[in-house]
């Protein structure tokens, strides 16, 4: 497998957004009530009959919503890991969710930059030391097992990173120019 990205000709001439993730719950009101104490804001809780049912949330800033019910989709509860919640202060947003009730673990960050490894191999108590973009995280769970990361983003990626660029982990750079040393 390359790690290098490749260029598609014609990007950019429509949109493609990603709109809903479906997540799979055992109690639908019981995830209603989770998701609504997030403070994120319910678009639909549509219920044509007893064997069918949508409930829709955005969190607060996002272009994406999520999406469970009753019959919308056939993967097991707490099946989807990694979705992740971009914030630009990890502190602040913990707080909140702590606030409200929810269990969020420790901040941490990983070794090996920008994403986390999920064996937890490269993961390290406590927020990025230097703050950078993309490198600390928070995670929790909704009643299902359904697994959540907050990460921290305080400055967006951009084609014009350079090498030595402070504001990134020394692996995002690595990621935008494979040629990078380290």
């Amino acid at each position: 497998m390359s790690n290098i990205a490749v260029e598609t000709s014609g990007a950019g001439t429509f949109d493609m957004k990603l709109e809903i993730v479906v997540i799979p719950v055992t109690d639908v009101d019981r995830a209603k009530r989770f998701y609504s104490e997030l403070g994120w804001r319910l678009d639909i809780d549509f219920k044509p009959g007893d064997d069918y049912r949508v409930i829709q949330f955005t969190p607060p800033g996002s272009g994406c919503s999520v999406m469970f019910g009753k019959n919308i989709t056939k993967a097991a509860p707490g099946s989807v890991q990694g979705l992740y919640l971009i914030v630009s202060d990890i502190g602040a947003a913990r707080n909140d969710l702590l606030r409200r009730g929810v269990e969020v673990g420790e901040p941490f960050h990983d070794t090996g930059g920008v994403f986390h490894h999920a064996d937890g191999k490269c993961v390290v108590s406590g927020l990025n030391p230097l703050r950078q973009s993309y490198a600390s995280y928070a995670s929790f769970n909704d009643p299902d097992g359904n697994g959540w990361l907050l990460q921290e983003v305080t400055v967006r990626l951009s084609g014009d990173i350079e090498v030595g660029d402070p504001r990134f982990t020394s692996e995002v750079l690595k990621a935008i120019h494979p040629t990078t040393p380290g």
